[in-house]
């Protein structure tokens, strides 16, 4: 049976999460520049590049991509074998505790910008806890975490929908994308969730954005699967 240590786990937290605060994903990076290389106006090019060069001036200073340093999602997959060292933290806690450290680190510090009492005071934690945790129960004896940092600008562009089963999706996510104005940083990603509940949704949603950023490769070999066919509809749209 796997021991996780609970103190390994909130390092890695941290470490996480400072670490997304000033890299780009290498996958985000080649997709910014395939996309680049394929663009016809020059504005947009315009606005590439200087993703691109703000991408390297963070990498190379540690210091974060954007003012906006998120609200951290965690989706925490817990294998039935695992066992902690110790039990007096919850996965919440830990996470939290891995939380506070990265966003008050002297080095680099973090733009705290959760509120306690949403619905009155708003009153800042300083220190941008509590995070957003999803819990999964797994076969095997790991851990395995993905995490965010998701900015607040594109998490005020969620929409949900009760679709008829005779709707296309593709259209109606092609006919609300202009309704959403501003404030999502560019360039946009897109992650949709579908079946199930409305609370599964969301989550299937957010979950998705964690997959590779692959759309260019997918239009070079075409689609395989309906879900592909269906990224390819939305984006050709």
């Amino acid at each position: 049976m796997a021991v996780i240590r609970q103190q390994d786990f909130i390092d890695s937290i941290e470490e996480s999460l400072q670490f997304i605060s000033y890299y780009h994903p290498l996958d985000y990076i080649k997709a910014v520049e395939k996309a680049y290389n394929k663009e016809q106006s020059q504005a947009a090019k315009d606005a590439m590049a200087q993703i691109l060069i703000n991408s390297r001036m963070s990498a190379e200073g540690k210091r974060p991509l954007c003012q906006d340093t998120g609200i951290v999602t965690c989706f925490v997959k817990i294998g039935m074998g695992v066992q902690w060292d110790k039990t007096d933290l919850t996965v919440q806690q830990m996470v939290d505790e891995g939380t506070r450290r990265a966003y008050l680190n002297p080095d680099n510090p973090l733009r705290a910008s959760i509120v306690a009492d949403p619905a009155g005071k708003r009153i800042n934690t300083k220190d941008n806890t509590p995070a957003v945790v999803h819990i999964d129960t797994v076969p095997g004896g790991e851990i395995e975490v993905m995490i965010a940092a998701k900015g607040g600008g594109s998490e005020n562009k969620s929409k949900m929908v009760m679709l008829n089963p005779s709707d296309d999706i593709a259209d109606w996510v092609v006919k609300t994308l202009p309704t959403m104005g501003a404030g999502w940083c560019p360039p946009g990603m897109l992650g949709i969730g579908i079946g199930g509940t409305a609370e599964k949704a969301a989550v299937l949603a957010k979950e998705s954005l964690m997959d590779p950023v692959d759309i260019q490769e997918l239009m070079d070999r075409g689609a395989e699967t309906t879900e592909e066919k269906l990224r390819l509809d939305i984006f050709k749209n």
